[in-house]
């Protein structure tokens, strides 16, 4: 369908086309859709809006990531489908690379979300995840990754809820950066930095902020991401989520949310 501008649900209608689009293409689950479901719940209660803790969520996390020896950005479906060059652009100005991996994993849907990427201008020798050769401690397909990728990864971004992958990461030893709306999931608390807020502010927010951050030291970094109080942000997450409606910034028809 085609959906006018000036419908104040412009922005999150078109995110839902998208999402249908993805799914028609092989892409995106028709699990994922239940998913973003769930997520677009939340960004409603936060006023479909990036609040200030989000923000600053997102420079530590774009710090950390600057600071990795071998950062990652693990992609899912709706990831693809919602950002691609976004996540694309990411991965440029951090030097992370990409890699697939998907909880309902098929050959087909892997192959066609790598084949979307390189689309999107992504270089083949950036995507990893067709050929996992490593495992997590999981007992699903998402334990499937590659040695040189996401097992070797000293940082993962995982956008979107993913709490038993998280887990697993983080008892590795991993740093793990997690974009999440709902900030009670097991995903938000197990997380080194969560990012409660849409994907689709979220990655382009990360993104101006590593360029203003691009070239400062790594220690600077490492303080920068160091400062975050995960627990803090969640919390402050809750308190925006359960405040009163009014008062809570409107959104323009067709409007984002820029950086405060």
């Amino acid at each position: 369908m085609t959906v006018p501008e000036n419908h104040p649900r412009y922005q999150s209608l078109l995110i839902r086309e998208r999402l249908v689009a993805g799914v028609k293409a092989g892409i995106t689950s028709q699990e994922g859709l239940i998913a973003h479901g769930r997520g677009e719940a939340f960004d409603y209660l936060l006023g479909e809006r990036t609040i200030d803790s989000a923000v600053h969520a997102s420079r530590a996390a774009a710090a950390l990531l600057l600071a990795a020896k071998h950062p990652i950005l693990s992609v899912n479906g709706n990831v693809a489908a919602l950002v691609p060059d976004e996540i694309i652009e990411l991965s440029r100005v951090t030097g992370a690379q990409i890699e697939i991996n998907l909880f309902y994993r098929t050959e087909n849907r892997i192959r066609a979300i790598a084949d979307h990427l390189r689309a999107h201008g992504a270089p083949a020798s950036e995507i990893l995840g067709e050929h996992p050769d490593a495992a997590l401690p999981l007992d699903h397909a998402r334990s499937r990754v590659c040695a040189e990728g996401i097992h070797a990864a000293d940082v993962v971004l995982v956008p979107l809820e993913d709490g038993d992958r998280c887990q697993a990461l983080a008892s590795m030893g991993k740093s793990v950066i997690t974009i999440d709306l709902n900030p009670l999931s097991r995903t938000a608390e197990a997380a080194t930095i969560t990012i409660v807020d849409n994907v689709v502010r979220a990655i382009p927010n990360m993104i101006r902020l590593a360029q203003q951050m691009d070239g400062l030291p790594e220690d600077r970094l490492n303080e920068i991401a160091l400062q975050h109080d995960n627990k803090e942000a969640l919390q402050d997450a809750i308190m925006e989520i359960v405040s009163p409606w009014k008062g809570k910034k409107e959104i323009e028809p067709g409007g984002t949310e820029v950086l405060r």
